[in-house]
């Protein structure tokens, strides 16, 4: 059973991954994740700044917004995974083995949000908490 964030996130289709460059916020687009043992997963190459600026600083954010307005904030703390499976198990249900794979040596971190919260917030009125 997939989770209300998970819920979320899979019904915006595209989300948004915020993360501090020294003092610069940076924001980008993602659209893949996993729910595994009581994680929602998310991916970055290690070869990208997104990875140098999540190990350097692992506070981030994830926004998603859906067509009726809601919008979510996910916000915690970025845990890397030490098990490969993650990886492994996303690369191929997102096929993303073009980018990540022996040949080009691109290697694809994993990690989910600790010390977390997740608020669903209506355009207008007060926001629902999920965690």
């Amino acid at each position: 059973m997939m989770s209300k964030i998970g819920e979320f996130l899979k019904e915006a289709g595209v989300f948004f991954l915020a993360t501090a460059d020294g003092n610069q916020p940076k924001l980008r687009p993602l659209g893949a994740f996993l729910e595994e043992d009581g994680k929602v997963i998310f991916g970055v190459g290690e070869f990208k700044n997104v990875y140098r600026q999540l190990a350097a600083n692992p506070l981030a954010e994830i926004v998603a917004c859906k067509k009726d307005g809601h919008w979510l904030r996910y916000t915690g703390r970025a845990v890397f995974e030490t098990d490969d499976k993650y990886a492994e198990e996303m690369i191929q249900r997102f096929g993303l083995d073009a980018i990540y794979n022996e040949q080009t040596g691109n290697i694809l971190k994993t990690f989910h949000l600790e010390d977390a919260t997740a608020v669903d917030i209506p355009v207008m009125g007060a926001g629902e908490s999920f965690l």
